[in-house]
C-alpha cells in the first residue's frame, strides 16, 4: 500500500491505483520501470534504536520494549543496497533482540511480587543480556539490590564486583556497590538457592526464562537468533513474534534489484 498512490477520476469511475517508483525524476526513461518506493529505511531504524535506548535509560521499560519490537517487525520490510548494510542490519537484529529479551524478563519480574526467588533469578539473567554499558550498570545495580535484600549476599557480591568493573561514573552507584561488597564479605553466603550459576556460561531461554548452560541442547529462532529449550521447538518465537522456533530458514535479507 505504501508504494502506491490513488487518484479519483469521475464520481462513477473507480479509483485509479498508480505505482510510486523509487528514485523517479523528470529525466527518467518512460519505458523503464524502477523498483517500488520504500516506506521504511535503515535511518528510521537507527532513530527508533536511539529512542529505545533513551527510554531504557529513563526506566521507561514498556515504552522501550515497544521501540525495540517495532525495529524487529520493520526490518523484514526494508531493502538493503550493499553487503555492508546487510551486516549492519543483521547486527541490529542481534542488538535489539537482546534488549527485547532483557526487558521482557524485567517486566515479568515486576509482576512477581510474591515470588522473591524468581524475582532474583530474572534480575540476574537480565545482567547477562548484551546491553550498552550504562544500561548494564542499571541491571547490575538492580540485581545487586534485589539479592542483597533477600540475604543472598554471595550473589549480591558478584553483581557488586561486576558493577565496579564497569567503572561507574555515578558515584552513588559505586558507593552502593562498595557498601554491598563490604557487608557481603563478612558473611559470604546465600540464604536461598537460585537457578543461577554465574561461573558457568549460559544463554537464557526466550520463553521460559531459564538458563541454558554450555553443553545443553537448545533450539533457536531463525530470524532473531534467540535461544530456547528444546520443548519450544515449533512454537512461535516469543521475542520477535515472527518466526517459528527451530524452523529451517534460508536467510534474513535480500539485496535490492540494483545490486542483484
Amino acid at each position: 500500500m505504501g508504494s502506491h498512490t490513488y487518484l479519483r477520476a469521475f464520481t462513477s469511475a473507480p479509483v485509479i491505483s498508480i505505482a510510486v517508483e523509487r528514485g523517479w525524476n523528470d529525466s527518467a526513461t518512460p519505458n523503464v520501470r524502477r523498483p517500488p518506493a520504500l516506506v521504511f529505511n535503515f535511518s528510521q531504524l537507527e532513530e527508533k534504536l536511539k529512542a529505545g535506548y533513551k527510554a531504557t535509560t529513563a526506566g521507561k521499560f514498556s515504552e522501550a520494549l515497544r521501540h525495540f519490537l517495532s525495529i524487529l517487525h520493520t526490518i523484514p520490510l526494508i531493502v538493503v543496497e550493499t553487503r555492508r548494510e546487510v551486516d549492519e542490519v543483521k547486527e541490529l537484529v542481534v542488538i535489539v533482540k537482546e534488549y527485547v529479551l532483557g526487558l521482557q524478563m524485567e517486566l515479568k519480574r515486576r509482576e512477581l511480587k510474591d515470588n522473591p526467588v524468581r524475582q532474583q533469578e530474572l534480575a540476574a539473567y537480565f545482567t547477562h543480556c548484551n546491553l550498552q554499558v550504562p544500561h548494564l550498570r542499571l541491571a547490575l545495580l538492580n540485581a545487586m539490590t534485589v539479592c542483597f535484600k533477600a540475604q543472598n549476599l554471595s550473589t549480591a557480591a558478584n553483581f557488586a564486583r561486576r558493577l565496579l568493573e564497569t567503572n561507574p561514573s555515578n558515584e552513588n552507584q559505586a558507593r552502593t556497590a562498595r557498601q554491598v561488597l563490604q557487608a557481603a564479605e563478612r558473611n559470604m553466603r546465600d540464604a536461598t538457592q537460585l537457578n543461577y550459576d554465574f561461573r558457568n556460561p549460559f544463554v537464557v531461554c526466550g520463553a521460559t526464562y531459564v538458563p541454558i548452560y554450555r553443553g545443553q541442547k537448545d533450539v533457536t529462532c531463525p530470524y532473531c537468533y534467540t535461544h530456547f529449550v528444546p520443548s519450544q521447538q515449533g512454537q512461535l518465537c516469543t521475542v520477535c513474534d515472527l518466526s517459528v522456533v527451530g524452523a529451517d530458514a534460508s536467510g534474513l535479507l535480500c539485496f535490492s534489484s540494483q545490486m542483484r
